[in-house]
C-alpha cells in the first residue's frame, strides 16, 4: 500500500525481509516520476499496480539512485525514460552483460559478483530469466539535472556518499522533501561494515544545502528534520572520536570529548569508523 506524504508525493515502504527498498512517486500536472525501480520484476509490478489505482499523471521518468541491484532490477517494467548519473550508467553496463539462468547466477555468486540473496530473489521474482536483459538508460547526467513534471520541479544531484560513489539524491523544492536513496548509509568492504570517514562531512554538506523537512531513505521509515539532524550529530561525534584502528581508544576518546559513554547508535558508528580505519591502514 502506498503512503501519501503530500498531494503530489507518495512512497512504497521498504520491506527488509525481501530486501526491498523504499520506492518513490512524485506527481506533477503533466507527468509523474518514479524514484528507484525495485529489486525485481515482481516488486516493480506491485508498485505499478498501486500507482495505477491513483488518479495521477502517467509515469514519464524513472530515476535510479545508485547501481545496487535492489534499486534497479525492476527497471524494465515502467516503460519510462530512465535517468541515471554517468557513474551509475557505467556500473549498470556491467549488469547489462549478465545472463540470468541458474548456471550464470551461481557463477556470479561464486565469484562474489552478486550476493546469494540477490540470486534467490532473481530466481523467485523475475520471470523469463533466460531472455531477461536490463534496458539501457535514456538520460545520463554528470553532476545535476532538473526535471519539470508540470508545476512540480525535481532536482537531481550526484553527491558524495559514505555508501557508494554513484549516489543520486532527488529534491522537490516546493515540498521540502528529499529522497536520499542509500546515500547516507555505510557499506561493506572485505566483510567489514564501515562508513567512508573521509566522505562523511562532504556528504552531509551536500545534503544539508537543501532546505528539507522530510527525508526518505532507501531502507528506513520517513525521517523529519530533527531525526536527520540527530543522525548527523551521532555520526559526526562518532567519527571525531575515531582516529585509529583501536575500538577501545575510540570509545575512550568519545567519553572524554562528550563527558558520557556512547549510546548504542554511537557505538555502532564508532565500530564502523574503526573498520574504515582498518580498511585504509
Amino acid at each position: 500500500m502506498l503512503n501519501q506524504l503530500s498531494n503530489s508525493i507518495y512512497y512504497l515502504s521498504n520491506l527488509n525481509e525481501k530486501e526491498r527498498p523504499t520506492l518513490g512517486l512524485v506527481c506533477g500536472e503533466k507527468y509523474s516520476l518514479v524514484i528507484d525501480a525495485g529489486n525485481s520484476v515482481q516488486h516493480a509490478k506491485e508498485f505499478l499496480q498501486e500507482i495505477e489505482a491513483l488518479n495521477v499523471p502517467p509515469v514519464k521518468y524513472l530515476v535510479i539512485t545508485h547501481a545496487h541491484w535492489d534499486h534497479f532490477l525492476g527497471m524494465n517494467e515502467y516503460g519510462a525514460t530512465i535517468i541515471v548519473n554517468s557513474l551509475t550508467n557505467q556500473m549498470l553496463n556491467e549488469w547489462r552483460g549478465y545472463s540470468f539462468d541458474d548456471a550464470s547466477l551461481k557463477k556470479y555468486v561464486d565469484s562474489n559478483k552478486i550476493a546469494p540473496l540477490c540470486m534467490e530473489i532473481i530466481k523467485n521474482e523475475i520471470t523469463n530469466r533466460n531472455s531477461f536483459k536490463l534496458t539501457s538508460a535514456d538520460i545520463i547526467f554528470e553532476k545535476s539535472l532538473t526535471i519539470d513534471l508540470g508545476g512540480k520541479v525535481c532536482v537531481l544531484e550526484k553527491i558524495k556518499s559514505t555508501h557508494t560513489d554513484d549516489s543520486t539524491i532527488i529534491y522537490i523544492p516546493d515540498e521540502k522533501v528529499v529522497f536520499l536513496g542509500d546515500s547516507a548509509y555505510g557499506t561493506t568492504t572485505n566483510s567489514l561494515f564501515h562508513y567512508k570517514q573521509s566522505l562523511l562531512l562532504p556528504m552531509i554538506e551536500d545534503i544539508q544545502k537543501y532546505d528539507a523537512d522530510h527525508f526518505l531513505l532507501g531502507h528506513e521509515s520517513i525521517c523529519d528534520k530533527d531525526e536527520m539532524d540527530l543522525y548527523w550529530k551521532e555520526l559526526i561525534s562518532a567519527s571525531t572520536a575515531t582516529e585509529s584502528t583501536s575500538l577501545e581508544m575510540a570509545l575512550k576518546c568519545f567519553e572524554r570529548e562528550n563527558n558520557r559513554s556512547a549510546n548504542d547508535n554511537e557505538r555502532f558508528f564508532i565500530k564502523a569508523f574503526v573498520n574504515d580505519q582498518i580498511i585504509n591502514s
